[in-house]
């Protein structure tokens, strides 16, 4: 076993294990719960989710990840974002999507999963996750701005979108044309984001 090996692997191991040390306090509220009446209000509290909501965060990270990896389309993390924006107007509007935070740790665990196996997938297929992954990870959204006035709401949305974005490109153009991209990297990544998931998913059930 390398230097290199161990040390990525080590790396990954550390990462995963802080990430799942903060899964009981993490939140998927700001505003310490109370729900954004304001336009800035509205911005602050889209811009914050999916920080904060650390399985929101990793399956954002891991988008932007797989675009670098598979050499996808950078469209897609924008398809991601859209269709959770989608998913947040489904939960204001009072449309029920059973089992939302699950199916949300389930695809942290899936984007992991894939990651982590360096599987080649077709660009569908990333696409039909990043379409299923955004209408519920979006959907969870919703509960925090869900009975808010429409300014609020409208704000929170292009904070929300504005965030994913940056976070899901900016990733995959950091990452991508990298020499060490193809190496052992993206697998420890991937695996830590997938025990992210596990562990949501865990706490699901």
């Amino acid at each position: 076993m390398s230097f290199q090996f161990r040390r990525t692997a080590g790396c990954g191991a550390a990462l995963a294990a802080s990430l799942i040390a903060t899964l009981p306090a993490h939140a998927h509220h700001m505003m310490d719960g109370e729900l954004p009446a304001t336009f800035i209000q509205g911005l602050l509290s889209g811009l914050g989710h999916p920080v904060i909501g650390l399985d929101h965060l990793a399956f954002i990270l891991a988008a932007g990840l797989a675009v670098a990896v598979a050499g996808l389309p950078l469209l897609l993390p924008v398809l991601f974002v859209a269709v959770s924006c989608i998913g947040v107007g489904l939960h204001v509007a009072g449309i029920n999507l059973p089992a939302s935070e699950l199916l949300v740790a389930l695809s942290v665990l899936m984007a992991g999963g894939l990651i982590a196996s360096g599987r080649k997938l077709p660009v569908a297929a990333w696409a039909a996750l990043f379409a299923f992954a955004g209408l519920f990870h979006g959907y969870a959204y919703g509960e925090s701005i869900y009975g808010a006035e429409p300014t609020p709401i409208a704000s929170y949305l292009l904070g929300l979108a504005f965030i994913q974005s940056a976070i899901a490109v900016g990733t995959a153009l950091a990452l991508r044309n990298r020499a060490w991209i193809a190496g052992l990297f993206p697998r420890v990544a991937g695996g830590a984001v997938a025990l992210v998931g596990l562990a949501v998913l865990a706490m699901q059930v």
